[in-house]
């Protein structure tokens, strides 16, 4: 089964455990200004990343109810007043239903500005187990890479209801997901409001987008942490082709017939990838220096994107998370993907 960035990290040698600092969030969105040609901010998608869009009408939970968990387990939640998401896409499906103000604490990942004063409960992205029952949860969120599977078992025997969703890693992952979250939350007519709104902001960026040519520009994932000498070039699930592809672009790592998620970069792969564009993190373009440190990384500058210097930059917390802010991901790799287009 292939593993997330952060599960990656949590199995890898030494080196890579030191990535696990530097993702605490993001700063910054986009680098790029809309161009002629390019999809600028839709009304309907929220003009602040930093920020959770919520549902104008707080849902009232129904519970009790009986929900799968993806590790084979039925979970039975009877209270949502106390939720712990321990991943910032899952915190950004409680906040975008408008259950944030039951929330009671955050992982590391979780940056944005509505959860900014809740107690974080992770070290690096390693689960505290005690720090979780301290805060007396009534339902504990998490997905298949968080961990350890000590603390997992620990919560479980506490009594703690905790589900596990399947990570989310394509476009066509988002609508289940924010099913499942809010079933398990017992706001099922909530989680139908938020999957066809968000449904809605995902189709409006891409009516915008400029019409296809008989090519689509080839956009390289790059995974940087330059502090941990950390740089990776995305393969087919890395979960960043979905969201190139559907921004009008083709997944340079894919066409270069990469396999898995990641491999290590090399002058040799990337020149073969030959992208017209390179996408990455922005706290990642910032540890190596920013786009001029990028161009001195093998084979950068020999691609058609160092040589135009086309790097488009997208937050940390926000890009891989595949949720209701999925809608502004598109909209910033659009707009700087297709920033010449006429």
């Amino acid at each position: 089964m292939t593993r997330t960035l952060r599960d990656r990290t949590r199995t890898a040698p030494a080196v890579l455990l030191a990535v696990l600092g530097l993702l605490l969030g993001a700063a910054a969105c986009s680098t790029g200004e809309a161009a002629p040609g390019a999809p600028a901010a839709s009304a309907s998608v929220a003009a602040d990343p930093d920020r959770i869009e919520a549902l104008p009408d707080t849902p009232a939970p129904r519970l009790p109810v009986t929900v799968p968990s993806a590790d084979g387990r039925q979970v039975t939640v009877t209270s949502a007043d106390r939720i712990i998401p321990l991943d910032g896409s899952l915190a950004e499906l409680v906040f975008s239903l408008g259950l944030g103000d039951r929330a009671v604490a955050r992982d590391v990942s979780t940056t944005f500005e509505q959860a900014a004063k809740l107690p974080v409960i992770t070290q690096a992205h390693e689960v505290s187990a005690e720090g979780v029952l301290s805060l007396h949860p009534t339902v504990v969120l998490a997905d298949r890479s968080t961990g350890p599977a000590e603390a997992v078992d620990q919560i479980r025997a506490a009594g703690v209801p905790l589900i596990v969703l399947d990570d989310a890693k394509r476009l066509d992952d988002v609508g289940p997901r924010i099913d499942r979250v809010a079933a398990a939350l017992g706001v099922p007519e909530a989680g139908a409001r938020l999957k066809e709104r968000t449904r809605r902001q995902i189709a409006d960026v891409q009516a915008q987008l400029p019409a296809a040519g008989a090519t689509r520009p080839k956009v390289a994932f790059l995974y940087l942490r330059g502090s941990a000498s950390v740089f990776l070039l995305g393969g087919p699930d890395s979960g960043a082709p979905s969201l190139i592809e559907a921004a009008g672009g083709e997944d340079a790592g894919t066409a270069a017939h990469l396999t898995g998620d990641f491999t290590p970069l090399t002058s040799e792969a990337l020149v073969k990838a030959a992208p017209d564009a390179i996408l990455v993190m922005t706290k990642g373009l910032e540890s190596v220096g920013g786009v001029d440190g990028l161009l001195r990384l093998p084979g950068v500058a020999q691609t058609p994107a160092g040589l135009d210097r086309r790097i488009i930059a997208v937050d940390d917390g926000r890009l891989l998370s595949y949720g209701p802010r999925t809608p502004e991901v598109l909209r910033d790799i659009a707009t700087q993907l297709h920033r010449d287009a006429e």
